[in-house]
């Protein structure tokens, strides 16, 4: 079987719970349908947004499964699956690759010890190694994982046959626009932030893997699209739509705010979290109101 093609817009799917913190697998089949009948490319199962640091690892099976099954071959899903320990990371991703029906995995720096490149490199290489051939898509997030990925790393990762991609999200677009420059052409590069998803794709990245499109992925997908057909005023049309969006929903911590739109959407039955992540304030709560019935979501 071919690799499924991952490019253009892809959610980063929260994980819904129930009040009890349970999973509620029947939420989530609600949002893998809204997410397909809004046009995104792909999912991304049990990131950060999916609050994956507070999963353990059957219930991480079971969300991954899910929303597999939901999609029911329709578009691709990747699963994220990130550890500080590279032997505790490998066995996870060995794992999660066995669950049927996975396109690929994304995998973030290994956080809190601070590796060299040289360290990060041989930790990405070694999960690469042990999934192969599943595609493997590099996550580079220092705000959450205190390492940074340079470009002259990726690039050498980029080597790696199943090694097909990375998710910036360092913020760094000087940094991310070196990658961009020295990539191989083959090598996907995905905006991790929403607010940056039209400079990256003008620069020759591929598409965003959002956390706005979770609420609004009609919309999220009309930035996209526009922005790798080359239309500089449709992409920055469709952006400034959403802009205000964007900005509510890390009012406070990720993906605190998306739960509460989703719950006040009907999409998800609450919005729920695990601690150390708490439901928003009655502020964020007014602006995200406010935002969603101008933008006609609710």
């Amino acid at each position: 079987m071919e690799p499924a093609i991952i490019t253009g817009l892809g959610t980063a799917i929260i994980t819904p719970f129930h009040p009890d913190e349970s999973v509620d697998h029947a939420s989530l089949k609600k949002l893998v349908e809204a997410q397909i009948a809004g046009g995104v490319d792909f999912l991304v199962a049990c990131g950060s947004t999916g609050e994956a640091s507070t999963l353990t690892e059957d219930e991480t099976d079971a969300v991954i499964a899910t929303v597999i099954e939901a999609a029911t071959g329709r578009i691709p899903v990747v699963a994220g699956c990130t550890h500080n320990s590279t032997r505790e990371a490998v066995a996870r991703a060995q794992r999660i690759a066995k669950i049927k029906g996975l396109s690929g995995i994304l995998t973030a720096n290994p956080y809190y010890n601070k590796p060299t490149q040289q360290g990060q490199y041989l930790h990405f290489k070694a999960i690469a190694d042990a999934v192969a051939p599943l595609p493997v898509l590099l996550y580079n997030i220092p705000g959450r994982t205190a390492a940074n990925l340079l470009p002259e790393t990726v690039v050498r990762l980029a080597e790696l046959p199943n090694v097909i991609g990375i998710k910036e999200s360092s913020g760094n677009l000087a940094q991310i626009g070196e990658l961009l420059a020295i990539k191989p052409a083959s090598f996907a590069v995905f905006s991790g932030d929403d607010y940056l998803a039209l400079p990256i794709v003008a620069g020759g990245g591929v598409g965003l893997i959002s956390v706005a499109s979770n609420v609004a992925p009609k919309e999220v997908k009309a930035v996209v699209t526009a922005a790798l057909s080359g239309n500089r005023e449709a992409a920055s049309e469709a952006a400034s739509k959403v802009h205000a969006l964007n900005t509510v929903l890390f009012a406070e911590p990720n993906p605190a705010p998306t739960k509460a739109l989703l719950a006040a959407m009907k999409i998800a039955a609450g919005d729920t979290l695990r601690l150390p992540m708490l439901p928003v304030g009655d502020k964020t709560r007014e602006s995200l109101h406010k935002i969603a019935t101008e933008l006609h979501l609710l």
